[in-house]
């Protein structure tokens, strides 16, 4: 079917599927792969089309950046809670936090920021991250309580973000398993915990 004979989507509906195939590029081929002609081709509609939602491959390229950095500061968040609480898989706790900068495109947004020099495409995810810190610490009048939990933060946020830019390559240079690094935030997530008197994530 021709794109001019698609059915005529509403602008939220159109914007969002854009913004689904940006991201599908991005984590495929990169940074250098959102274009509008690349979107509008992964979607089967036009370049118009796009210029009439985006206006420019640098807008489109912000807005999928403000929606990722939303989706990976709630998945960061629920990893972060679950460890402030005591609840749930340590080793899944880990791998939330991974998933969100690998397989999520977390990685791919960061490489994308440092393609660019558009650094201000962090700022919503570091203001939310901030902010979950604030909202999760139990008892806010203890500046031990914030430090550890921003601390626990901190390690598993940079420490995920390590391995989806490099983490491979470096970890099989050092003759380790290219998946080394999880191993490593987890350990370093239960021993937090334990130095800190923080309820363990449960093992069971």
């Amino acid at each position: 079917m021709e794109a001019s004979t698609r059915r005529r989507l509403p602008p939220e509906e159109s914007r969002a599927q854009a913004l689904d195939a940006a991201r599908a590029l991005l984590i495929e081929s990169g940074p250098q792969a959102i274009t509008l002609k690349a979107v509008a081709a992964r979607m089967g509609r036009t370049h118009a089309n796009l210029l009439h939602h985006f206006g420019s491959a640098a807008d489109l390229q912000r807005a999928l950046a403000e929606r990722m950095a939303t989706d990976i500061t709630r998945q960061i968040g629920v990893a972060v809670q679950a460890a402030r609480s005591g609840a749930g898989d340590p080793a899944a706790i880990v791998a939330l936090t991974f998933d969100a900068f690998g397989r999520e495109g977390g990685g791919a947004l960061a490489s994308w920021v440092i393609l660019t020099g558009e650094r201000g495409v962090f700022d919503p995810m570091l203001t939310a991250i901030r902010e979950l810190v604030e909202q999760l610490s139990s008892n806010p009048a203890d500046p031990a309580d914030r430090v550890f939990l921003a601390e626990t933060t901190l390690s598993l946020v940079l420490t995920a973000l390590g391995q989806a830019l490099i983490g491979q390559q470096l970890a099989a240079a050092l003759g380790l398993d290219g998946e080394a690094a999880r191993g490593l935030a987890l350990r370093h997530l239960l021993a937090a915990h334990d130095a800190h008197g923080a309820p363990r994530p449960s093992q069971d």
